[in-house]
């Protein structure tokens, strides 16, 4: 391997928007990220369901013919 050429690679310090701290080892001494598996919705369960336009309410409707067939 040539000498001189590779980044250095030590411990690391992610700070999440939400307060959480990462400790990890990568190329850069600290970083602030948005998002992290602590606060992120779909890892956290309290993901929202967004209605555009009554999308939810049609589904339900066009598909209640087929749950009262059964």
């Amino acid at each position: 391997m040539k000498e001189k050429i590779h980044p250095r690679y030590a411990r690391a310090s992610f700070t999440c928007s939400c307060g959480n701290v990462i400790e990890t080892r990568a190329t850069i001494a600290s970083q602030h990220i948005d998002i992290c598996n602590e606060c992120h919705p779909f890892y956290t369960g309290k993901q929202k369901l967004i209605d555009t336009a009554g999308r939810v309410e049609r589904f339900k409707k066009r598909y209640a013919k087929l749950t009262k067939a059964e």
